[in-house]
């Protein structure tokens, strides 16, 4: 059993979703979004994620946090604002003494959808099935719980191979 905290960080709106996995199955816990738009300067926007995630961090106690990879979507200076939120969230993490786990959007896609190049929608309705959610969760949580879930998936995918008794022909089994 494994509490995960995923993030899909953002200087406006910086998701985040909690899931415990229990062997093979994973169980949704908690989602939502931090929104830090009305903030008038960008260090209070960051000072807002960072106490934000700690106050998570301690309300459900995860031992693993997974977080979204920087990517050059909009241009430099959106690259360089996601790359405080997301210095500011393995902030909180390091802090509460969690390992940090870092994984690129599209790998997150293949993992929980299937495709590299899934759009938002197909991200969202696989989060929704893979957790047996009521709904689709709000965009920004549902990204975060696809981090979180690539992560469990990666870690599960590792444990089996390392944990492998013997191989057969080259293969592990």
């Amino acid at each position: 059993m494994a509490l995960i905290l995923g993030i899909d960080p953002g200087s406006r709106k910086t998701g985040f979703g909690v899931i415990n996995q229990v062997g093979s199955r994973l169980e949704y816990v908690a989602s939502g979004v931090i929104r830090v738009h009305k903030e008038p300067s960008m260090p209070l926007r960051l000072n807002l994620i960072y106490d934000s995630l700690t106050e998570i961090i301690e309300q459900y106690c995860p031992q693993q946090m997974a977080i979204e990879e920087v990517f050059m979507g909009r241009g430099p200076d959106a690259a360089i604002k996601l790359g405080q939120a997301r210095g500011v969230a393995i902030l909180a993490g390091t802090q509460a003494q969690l390992e940090v786990f870092e994984y690129a959007a599209r790998k997150v896609k293949q993992a929980v959808v299937g495709n590299g190049n899934a759009d938002k929608d197909q991200v969202g309705y696989m989060v929704q099935s893979l957790l047996k959610l009521p709904g689709v969760p709000q965009e920004d949580a549902a990204d975060a719980l696809a981090v979180a879930a690539c992560h469990a998936y990666t870690v599960t995918g590792l444990v089996n191979i390392t944990g492998a008794s013997h191989s057969r022909r080259g293969r592990l089994v």
